[in-house]
């Protein structure tokens, strides 16, 4: 299969966008200033809200990182080959 240029270019930038959103929203999730994360101020007890929005982040992030291997891919592939867009 081979991707077009605007495609590659596409995957590669929610894949970028994807890791900077996530990562973010982890460093967010840890800092937890509302409460909801943890129990007690010293992160000792960590909540099923807790768990469950770092495994939706984590999973986000595996999925944008591989999402934006597939547009380096077909971005190095338009490089070898010559342009049809």
């Amino acid at each position: 299969m081979k991707l077009s240029r605007r495609t590659s270019w596409f995957l590669t930038a929610f894949g970028v966008w994807s890791l900077v959103i996530w990562t973010t929203f982890v460093k967010n999730l840890w800092k937890d200033s509302g409460g909801q994360a943890f129990t007690g101020g010293d992160h000792s007890q960590p909540t099923a809200f807790f768990w469950v929005h770092l495994l939706l982040a984590l999973t986000s992030l595996a999925l944008g990182l591989a999402i934006g291997t597939l547009g380096l891919r077909g971005l190095r592939a338009t490089r070898r080959t010559p342009a049809t867009d």
